[in-house]
């Protein structure tokens, strides 16, 4: 049998980044998904093409997500194109978010939804089409799934997080300390022990 491991980047992030997990995965092919769709719906297009092509060559297949590359996959895949799936900090209420955003650049939603894009600092720009979209196509993921999540995450509440893995059943392990970007080598271990202990390979 094959068993494949496809792993889709975060912002800023590449498909080369798939070569740390691969000495994790025995047995299995990993393979990075240099994806070029910057929104949702972009996602939806491009997303199903490969995975499409991805499932095809092999008997299973193990989804590993970062970030906003999570959320583009939940909202563009399901259960017809991954077996298993591996959160790392995945972005899980976009709508929360953008909201959140607007509140702390004090945008109203008859201000956004006027001038349609609002750049907000920091490279970020809140868009309306963007939370006209996520409110219209809400997440429904019944793949089975992991999330990691570090209690210092800035993006999203640990409140919203376990909300959302118990909303899918999802196993939820936290890193007292741990960011968003997993980038240290304390949290690259604990990442890497996680993976472990997820026994990934059939």
């Amino acid at each position: 049998m094959k068993h494949r491991v496809v792993y889709v980047h975060g912002k800023g992030g590449s498909a080369g980044e798939a070569e740390h997990y691969r000495p994790l995965f025995d047995g299995c092919e990993v393979v990075g998904f240099d994806y070029r769709a910057q929104t949702p719906w972009e996602a939806r297009e491009e997303f199903p093409r490969f995975f499409e092509q991805q499932r095809a060559a092999c008997d299973s297949l193990i989804l590993i997500a970062n970030s906003i590359g999570a959320f583009f996959s939940v909202t563009s895949l399901s259960a017809r194109y991954v077996d298993r799936a591996l959160f790392i900090s995945p972005i899980v209420d976009m709508e929360r978010l953008i909201t959140d955003m607007m509140v702390r650049a004090n945008v109203t939603e008859d201000e956004l939804r006027a001038r349609r894009e609002i750049p907000i600092g920091f490279g970020e720009t809140l868009s309306w089409d963007w939370l006209c979209d996520v409110r219209n196509h809400p997440v429904r993921w019944t793949v089975p799934t992991r999330i990691l999540y570090g209690s210092s995450d800035f993006l999203t509440s640990h409140e919203t997080m376990s909300s959302f893995a118990a909303r899918i059943g999802a196993q939820l392990k936290v890193m007292p300390g741990g960011e968003h970007w997993f980038h240290t080598p304390e949290q690259m271990a604990f990442l890497d022990r996680w993976i472990r202990e997820s026994a990934p390979c059939p």
